[in-house]
């Protein structure tokens, strides 16, 4: 029954995981900078920073640089006419027309100054946010093949050692030392482990998979090892990394970026009841014919322009322009007062997950020199076969705990540094 047992085990077993030699592999420097030229959202922040600075460009041209519009039309018509601008009778008649307007006073062009400086560095703070953001995609997908990958061998070794267990359990048995049930309860053991590892290799091929599509490739992706070595302590505390987010953290700068350009809109509709003074010089052409000389005719005047009533309008723009700063000043107040929570969060996270890697590598190093002891005794026949598949049990978990919390660490570090908008260890081969 043993042998048959063990005949539909070798049966039904997977083919091992990928070693990956066959498919390409990467580092974490170029995944993240790969991810990022292919995400969608980052790269929509790059355009919003391009569309910032070309309106910040036309804000401060108007202060230098008259609006010019040039135009021209020509008119075929059934009867002849007395044409005013040749001062002829004609059936054709083309006209050009130039003109030049600089505002000498406008409120909107102050208002826009502030406004566009505001929308530029909201952008260029999105821009920040969300190349951080992406960056934290591309590690969870990167690290994801990399933990997959050792769990995968974690369950490798618990099947190892299962069947080690169970060519020893069979030995006993035949030799009379042990009961048939020993062999029974190692091929249920080598049966789980067996499942366990089918799972776990599913895990890597789907990892690698997410990580190729993360970064553009057409199929699967291996990643490259990283240290294993310890992770360090933070090069700051909590207070220095809440203050730290609130003034140069990307989401908290766009915020208040926002607030300062709803503020902007706000003072510019209101200047909508000042005067508005220009000067607007047009110089005309009138013709029969293309292109217009027959007369010429040049202007130059001096415009004051007082709105006194429009319908509402303007008064309905200031009062939305006035929601919308306000809607802009909570959505700040609100970031602000959350930084704490989320910083802290993200603070203790990587420092639980540290010290939970080092008790991990403790428990490790237990584990396995338990199993070591139990399985000893049990080749000896001083302990049963299940106190030897309760120290394998602990052993495969205690290795997978610490897989683990390794990577936890390392994701944890990524979601701090992407509240921060900024590295907190210059060399991020390092957790």
């Amino acid at each position: 029954m043993i042998g048959g047992l063990l005949l539909a085990l070798q049966v039904t077993a997977a083919a091992p995981a990928d070693s990956g030699s066959a498919m390409p592999r990467v580092n974490l420097e170029q995944a993240i900078t790969r991810a990022a030229r292919l995400d969608p959202d980052y790269v929509r922040s790059l355009g919003q920073v391009d569309n910032a600075e070309w309106g910040r460009r036309a804000a401060l041209a108007v202060f230098v640089l008259p609006s010019l519009v040039a135009n021209i039309d020509a008119t075929k018509y059934s009867t002849e006419f007395f044409n005013v601008g040749t001062g002829r009778n004609q059936a054709e008649a083309v006209n050009a027309t130039f003109q030049a307007q600089y505002d000498l006073f406008a409120a909107r062009k102050f208002t826009d100054l502030a406004r566009t400086r505001a929308e530029l560095d909201g952008a260029q703070a999105g821009e920040l946010e969300q190349r951080f953001r992406s960056a934290l995609l591309a590690e969870s997908d990167y690290y994801a093949v990399l933990q997959n990958a050792e769990l995968s061998r974690v369950a490798a070794d618990r099947s190892r050692r299962a069947e080690e267990g169970l060519s020893v359990a069979r030995a006993r048995v035949v030799s009379g030392a042990a009961v048939q049930s020993d062999s029974l309860q190692l091929v249920l053991e080598l049966t789980q482990a067996r499942t366990d590892q089918l799972r776990r290799d599913a895990a890597l091929r789907v990892a690698r998979l997410e990580l190729g599509r993360r970064i553009g490739a057409p199929g699967a992706v291996d990643a490259e090892p990283v240290d294993t070595a310890e992770a360090p302590e933070l090069p700051l505390g909590v207070e220095q990394a809440v203050q730290l987010a609130v003034t140069q953290g990307p989401q908290y700068r766009a915020a208040r970026a926002n607030e300062r350009a709803a503020s902007a809109v706000l003072k510019g509709e209101r200047g909508q009841y000042l005067p508005q003074v220009s000067v607007v010089g047009t110089h005309l052409r009138f013709d029969d014919s293309f292109f217009p000389s027959a007369r010429n005719v040049s202007s130059i005047a001096l415009s004051v322009s007082l709105p006194i009533w429009n319908n509402g309008s303007r008064e309905i723009a200031v009062s939305q322009a006035r929601v919308n700063r306000d809607v802009a000043r909570a959505i700040r107040d609100d970031l602000e007062r959350a930084a704490r929570p989320d910083v802290t969060a993200a603070f203790e996270a990587y420092v639980t997950a540290r010290a939970t890697t080092e008790l991990s590598r403790t428990g490790v190093v237990v584990a396995r020199e338990n199993y070591r002891v139990q399985d000893s005794r049990y080749r000896a026949g001083s302990t049963t076969i299940l106190d030897v598949l309760d120290a394998q049990i602990r052993l495969t978990q205690s290795e997978a705990d610490l897989v683990q919390s390794r990577y936890a660490a390392r994701l944890a570090l990524a979601g701090l540094e992407a509240i921060l908008g900024r590295r907190l260890f210059t060399n991020k081969d390092v957790p």
